[in-house]
């Protein structure tokens, strides 16, 4: 379909210049590309991908206006222990045919992901039973910070986190730099895994983010926290994939 095409245009494009709004994105699919398309195929497309550019934009993915919107409690914060910030998204992952989501949950500290899903729906009860699955395996954050779309404000998963003590912080509006280290994984599995070997459906797509994840927490070496693992920044002993 012609729309999925332009979704994986789109979504290679934005990993490269998360700053691109729609109207930015429009241009660059009509004057490099050759797509002539319009703004408000072009913002649906953005809906339906959950895509959030790092600057102030127009009526895309409103948070429900009805739930209470938490400020932002990592600015300027000394992040040195596991559990003390984690941070979670939700990301559009491109397929041979069509295309599925992505939720996962990173510690901050670590840059260990401890709880990831992969989906065909965004719904908030998806996103609360992994993050239930995550504080059953690694305890408890200090902190959790999200984006201020409609999943992470219902009360559904709200009373999660307030029911287990967790401060609720969520990057300002239109500002993904807030919540970097998730965006950063994006682009990190989508470049060294996804698009390398575009995934023939859903249960090639949770073998390779499972592999690949494993990968991510026990292989691969990041120079932000000193050219160790997540696994061994966390303090823990790899295990094995199964």
């Amino acid at each position: 379909m012609y729309n999925q095409q332009l979704m994986k245009l789109i979504d290679r494009k934005f990993l490269d210049c998360p700053f691109y709004g729609v109207e930015r994105m429009v241009a660059y699919l009509k004057y490099d590309l050759g797509h002539w398309v319009g703004e408000k195929r072009i913002r649906r497309l953005y809906y339906v991908m959950n895509l959030r550019s790092i600057c102030p934009k127009k009526n895309l993915s409103k948070a429900n206006k009805a739930n209470y919107k938490y400020p932002y409690l990592l600015k300027g914060m000394k992040i040195e222990r596991p559990n003390q910030v984690w941070q979670a998204n939700i990301t559009y992952i491109p397929m041979f045919r069509g295309f599925m989501y992505l939720f996962a949950i990173i510690d901050v500290y670590s840059r260990k992901i401890v709880g990831w899903s992969v989906g065909n729906t965004m719904n908030v009860e998806w996103c609360r039973d992994v993050l239930l699955e995550a504080m059953e395996g690694y305890g408890v954050p200090e902190i959790f910070n999200t984006d201020q779309g409609s999943q992470f404000t219902y009360p559904v998963f709200t009373k999660v986190l307030r029911d287990n003590n967790v401060q609720i912080s969520m990057e300002g509006k239109g500002w993904a730099l807030d919540n970097i280290f998730i965006e950063r994984f994006w682009g990190s599995i989508k470049r060294e895994k996804i698009y390398l070997n575009p995934p023939s459906g859903g249960v090639d797509l949770y073998r390779q983010v499972r592999d690949y994840i494993f990968f991510y927490n026990s292989e691969r070496r990041h120079k932000s926290i000193g050219r160790v693992t997540p696994d061994e920044k966390n303090g823990e002993k790899v295990k094995n994939v199964s």
